[in-house]
């Protein structure tokens, strides 16, 4: 496989002809680098005005390979030859370079150029491109194409340093200023002469337009260039491989793409989210060119106006920058009704609006990068996570975060600088569970999780933030307007046949599970717990009546009783022969649940065996149930025309060893909803669970 390098534009703020003279200083040795051995001159020839300097040279390098490669090799020392074409009147250096040893192993081709700046003729410019192909190689070709990658990297930092050396010694001379090249005056004999047959080498020195250049592969269009200083000042360090991958990547695209280019700091994002690794950064940035035509993103801070919904309750904003100069994007989870915006403005809008802040959010990069004058290609986002419950994991609002961070992972790589997450209250385990697995390993790194007042003091925010930034609502000084979210009124919801038409009432049916409760026919699920610490974790909507929601305990299997036809799997499990204390235990107090709640909770589970999620209709105070129904209660429920309550459920199990949060803090911590929900607090001093309702 041919490895091809490409430099970026190096700049000498210095004249051409002072550069040149700078380079000639080089030879025959150069001191400055130390494995440059040596050089002679093959061959020179001159065009008859001058203009034209052809010089061709046989030069030695010492191997830098270690010593058993060398001893392997047979070789302390390669010799390349070099061919030079110097036109005064164009005022161009070509350089093309080869390697005459192991040429029939490796080959090596090298092509450099000086020439005038494009908008300043007082300027040098310098780019140089190489391709290594190894053939074969003693069975070391790996270990030989990283010494390569490791000298073609020295070389480039090392050659502007040295061009610069004898530069300034030139300049300590008295040397500032060479006088351009002008043809000398031609006798009418000389010309004459000239006009006759002429040696073919002199033929070929006078004709420097014919004289080789880059190889096709390596020619750079004016359009395709960068500037070395360019990088360092808006794009940031990168090394000659890096450099080179982001040149070869932007000319690829200049080829083949059909539509706008993107911006150097967009490519490069895809190359440092694959690590540089040319043709799996291609891959991924033409998938996300794709992805941004067809949805018209280029157009979406133009284009898209959020709903006036999602701004009253949408608890997100832009809110200064970190220390570091990257923008501050504040996002209050913890107050914000995630399943009321899904039911009121739906998945789409929602997504819609997240790619809309990480379109403002690159756009506000580039305007911090020219504002503090270095480059600035990412963003802080700072989470407060106060009043996060369980109603943030309904079950289809988690799904469509799970689909948001794989869009944004896609074709937002390497956008966020650091993720500061505070208050982290005891549910965030859980969710952290479900949703770490989707974000990439690079952006977990960044993640900062604080929980309870860990953020306040040294370590905490201030590490990260001025304090004149920091938020009001976290002990700052500064007013934040982020929008404080609330509860989304259900009047606002989208009707039926509008979710329907955003294919979102299916997937929400496809999710939960339907069941019907009769008066002394309650409806169980049976969960199997098979090591002592998991989290069992509820979600579910009470469609019509009241119900009574308990959770209990049992070392033996329940043996399933009638079922009301047509029900799904559920239905009563128990029978009367059992006995609370004995052959079951409640682990959680009975909850009643009203017609039209929402209600979200878990448990962590403290001894394997049998865990039963039961509803049973309410009854009147004083008649709750807290035994459970016989077979012939059940028997006569079923066949009775007495009322009916009907609700949607999903549960789901998460094994400890799932869990990249701590299980004790799950145990210990309590949460709340802020000003979204009330939070009945169970009797039980054993319970575990946090049961929320939101009304």
């Amino acid at each position: 496989m041919v490895q091809k390098y490409q430099s970026p534009v190096r700049i000498y703020k210095y004249p051409f002809e002072l550069v040149m003279a700078a380079y000639e200083k080089r030879f025959p040795t150069c001191p400055q680098i130390p494995v440059f051995l040596g050089s002679e001159v093959l061959r020179e020839s001159r065009s008859a005005d001058g203009a034209v300097h052809v010089v061709e040279r046989s030069c030695r390098l010492r191997v830098e390979a270690p010593r058993l490669l060398r001893k392997i090799a047979g070789v302390e020392h390669v010799v390349f030859v070099q061919r030079n074409v110097l036109n005064w009147r164009e005022r161009t250096l070509l350089i093309e370079a080869h390697n005459e040893t192991f040429a029939s192993r490796v080959m090596v081709n090298e092509n450099c150029s000086y020439t005038v700046h494009p908008e300043n003729e007082e300027w040098t410019c310098f780019e140089q491109s190489a391709s290594l192909d190894i053939r074969s190689f003693f069975g070391f070709e790996s270990a030989l194409e990283k010494l390569a990658m490791k000298q073609y990297t020295a070389n480039v930092k090392r050659g502007k340093e040295v061009i610069e050396h004898y530069l300034n010694e030139l300049i300590s001379q008295g040397t500032s200023h060479i006088p351009r090249w002008t043809p000398a005056p031609v006798r009418e004999e000389d010309a004459r002469s000239q006009a006759g047959p002429r040696d073919p080498g002199a033929l070929e020195a006078d004709r420097p337009c014919s004289a080789p250049g880059p190889a096709p592969e390596t020619v750079i269009t004016d359009g395709d260039k960068l500037d070395a200083d360019y990088i360092e000042r808006y794009l940031g360090h990168l090394t000659p491989v890096q450099e080179s991958c982001l040149i070869q990547l932007r000319r690829w695209l200049q080829e083949t793409h059909k539509g706008k280019i993107p911006k150097d700091e967009h490519i490069l994002r895809f190359l440092r989210a694959r690590d540089f690794h040319l043709d799996k950064a291609r891959e991924m940035l033409c998938q996300s060119l794709s992805w941004r035509k067809q949805h018209q993103v280029d157009l979406l801070l133009q284009t898209w106006r959020p709903p006036a919904l999602l701004e009253e309750f949408y608890a997100g904003g832009w809110h200064y920058q970190d220390i570091d100069g990257r923008p501050l994007y504040i996002l209050r989870l913890g107050h914000m009704d995630t399943k009321g915006l899904m039911k009121a403005v739906g998945e789409e809008a929602l997504l819609k609006h997240v790619l809309s802040v990480n379109e403002e959010g690159q756009k506000r990069c580039e305007g911090n990068t020219k504002q503090f004058g270095r480059p600035i290609s990412s963003w802080t986002c700072l989470v407060d996570l106060e009043g996060l419950n369980m109603r943030h994991l309904w079950r289809p609002g988690v799904k469509a975060l799970l689909r948001m961070i794989e869009v944004v992972e896609d074709n937002y790589p390497e956008t966020l600088g650091r993720l500061l997450i505070v208050r982290a209250p005891r549910v965030f385990p859980v969710l952290w569970t479900l949703i770490s697995p989707f974000i990439n390993e690079n952006t977990r790194q960044k993640f900062l999780i604080y929980s309870g007042s860990n953020y306040q003091g040294p370590g905490g925010l201030v590490d990260y933030l001025d304090r004149d930034v920091i938020p009001d609502f976290l002990g700052g000084d500064c007013v934040c307007n982020v929008p404080e979210g609330g509860l989304v009124p259900k009047s606002l919801y989208l009707m039926e046949e509008e979710q329907e038409h955003t294919d979102q009432l299916r997937q929400w049916r496809e999710t939960y599970q339907s069941a019907s409760v009769l008066r002394g026919a309650p409806h169980e699920v049976a969960v199997e717990i098979l090591e002592g610490e998991s989290v069992i974790t509820w979600d579910f909507d009470i469609l019509r009546g009241d119900v009574v929601f308990s959770l209990y305990h049992s070392k033996q299997v329940p043996k399933p009783g009638p079922q009301e036809p047509g029900a799904g799997a559920g239905g009563q499990l128990t029978d009367k022969g059992w006995v609370l204390g004995v052959d079951y235990s409640r682990v959680e107090a009975p909850l009643v649940c009203r017609e039209g709640e929402s209600i979200q909770g878990s448990h962590v589970t403290r001894w394997p065996g049998i865990y039963l999620l039961q509803w049973q209709m309410h009854s009147p105070p004083g008649n709750v149930a807290c035994s459970l129904p016989g077979v012939e209660d059940v028997l006569t429920a079923l066949h009775s025309p007495g009322p009916k309550c009907k609700l949607l459920y999903y549960y789901e199990v998460l094994a400890s060893e799932d869990f990249r949060g701590s299980m004790s803090s799950l145990e210990s911590c309590t949460s709340g909803f802020s000003q979204l929900s009330a939070t009945t607090s169970s009797s039980s001093g054993h319970s575990h669970s946090s049961p929320l309702v939101s009304r």
